[in-house]
């Protein structure tokens, strides 16, 4: 089941796309954080997504928060994407897509067309110093955008 508003965040350490462990703990730590689970590196939505983030990063940082994207490629691909897009945020590899259950936002089998079940929803999440979400949404539908605003306005609250 999702998680919502209000909900604690489930900690968890992943690798980014330098392959460098980050630690959600430690990053709460310096101010909100804002994660942005995506479906896979250099997809159209995806790249579109993370773009637009990244273009108007200062809307999504606003007093010390990070954004930070989640999907389950290999580092080795999150690096290249982060490269070819000249991303400003971290990438985090979550293989196993075990981060994103726990957040509510993998697809299972029968959910995805393809009957793949180690991919992630689109979703995001605006977390709180205290791991509180300020923001939660899992999109069904692969092909929508988040709800840019929404987060921005959580980050700024």
């Amino acid at each position: 089941m999702p998680l919502r508003r209000g909900d604690l965040a489930p900690d968890f350490t992943l690798y980014d796309h330098d392959r460098k462990p980050w630690h959600l703990a430690n990053a709460l730590g310096q101010g909100r954080v804002v994660l942005l689970f995506f479906p896979g590196a250099f997809t159209s939505v995806c790249t579109t997504e993370l773009n637009t983030v990244n273009n108007d990063l200062a809307r999504f940082t606003v007093d010390g928060a990070q954004v930070v994207g989640i999907s389950t490629d290999h580092p080795a691909v999150l690096l290249e994407f982060r490269k070819t897009h000249d991303l400003a945020f971290t990438l985090l590899s979550d293989h196993d897509a075990d981060v994103a259950d726990a957040y509510g936002a993998r697809y299972s089998k029968e959910e995805h067309r393809m009957g793949y079940s180690r991919i992630a929803k689109r979703a995001s999440f605006v977390i709180e110093p205290d791991g509180a979400l300020a923001f939660a949404e899992v999109q069904d539908d692969v092909g929508e955008l988040p709800d840019l605003d929404g987060i921005a306005a959580a980050v700024r609250a």
